[in-house]
């Protein structure tokens, strides 16, 4: 069983070379992304349109959700250089009815730093896996913290891989992912598999079709684009709105669907669309993401948060 983050901590606070340190990242919590306009392929015919999807429909049959989490935090330094801790999970949990359980997990304690940094702590990272940052350039606390946040980012995004393979070689059942398919091309092939993404740093349109996209109102969808991408697989997606935006930002309530690029996906968009409207979080939910959010998503990231903790 690896250390924990405040472990870890622990452990290296006595040695003589590693100055130790509290510091939470910002931005630590999740992935980060850089914004700009990819324009996309409209598969349904333009312009861009805001279509309605119709009253919330309860999801048929047997369900399952996919999510992680992550943790950073700064340990300490070797001179300039910082010691980063990482904690990252993934799980997928089905629901049939009103049982839900889980069913493929996985954890991983990660210690990223120059090498010096993980020499430095040697022994004391028994157990925790050890990630080398880039030294092309001399030691800068800044820069060596956004390379152990991206570094952080494709660990997380492996472990999702691994628990969401896993539960598809068992199940034939729909599979919804907190973020995108893209990065898998398996996952963008499989025709039960979903990604429902919070995020709009990257946004498909410009102009008067952007206006439409981000302007959508509840219970709305966009047309289905293809988004533009040149390293990752293909995919169908557009853009949804489970929440009103009225009085709140462009982005309230937005989400971007994502599911295989087939013509099936565009004749179900409408029917899938429904059966997330049922599945949305209720306003009460503690949670500064809850207009973006969906009651199996949230209830995953739960279980990793409660269990993690104890």
């Amino acid at each position: 069983m690896p250390p924990s983050i405040g472990e870890l901590r622990r452990l290296v606070s006595p040695l003589p070379g590693l100055v130790p340190a509290a510091f939470l990242p910002p931005a630590s919590h999740g992935r980060e992304d850089e914004a700009c306009i990819a324009p996309a392929t409209l598969i349904e015919s333009g312009p861009v349109t805001a279509r309605a999807v119709g009253s919330p429909v309860s999801w048929p049959g047997t369900v399952a959700f996919l999510d992680g989490i992550q943790r950073v935090e700064v340990i300490g330094y070797v001179g300039t250089a910082p010691l980063v801790a990482a904690e990252i999970a993934a799980a997928v949990r089905e629901r049939v009815g009103r049982d839900t359980r889980t069913v493929a997990v996985e954890r991983r304690v990660l210690a990223l730093g120059r090498r010096a940094a993980l020499a430095e702590a040697g022994s004391v990272l028994g157990g925790v896996t050890k990630i080398a940052l880039p030294e092309e350039e001399p030691a800068h606390p800044v820069r060596d913290l956004d390379a152990a946040r991206h570094a952080v980012d494709r660990a997380r995004g492996e472990v999702e891989r691994v628990v969401g393979d896993a539960y598809r070689k068992s199940a034939p059942h729909w599979l919804v992912v907190d973020g995108s398919l893209a990065e898998s091309p398996a996952w963008a092939l499989d025709p039960r598999m979903l990604g429902v993404s919070k995020s709009h740093a990257t946004l498909p349109f410009e102009g008067a079709d952007l206006v439409t996209y981000l302007q959508l109102p509840q219970g709305h969808r966009s047309s289905v684009f293809q988004p533009a991408s040149r390293r990752h697989a293909p995919v169908y997606a557009w853009g949804f709105r489970l929440w009103s935006w009225s009085g709140h930002d462009l982005l309230y309530g937005l989400v971007r669907i994502e599911a295989a690029a087939r013509q099936e996906t565009v004749t179900m968009a409408d029917t899938i669309c429904r059966w997330l409207l049922a599945e949305r979080a209720p306003i009460s939910a503690p949670d500064g993401r809850w207009d973006r959010l969906l009651y199996g998503i949230r209830g995953v990231e739960q279980y990793l948060k409660v269990s993690r903790d104890q």
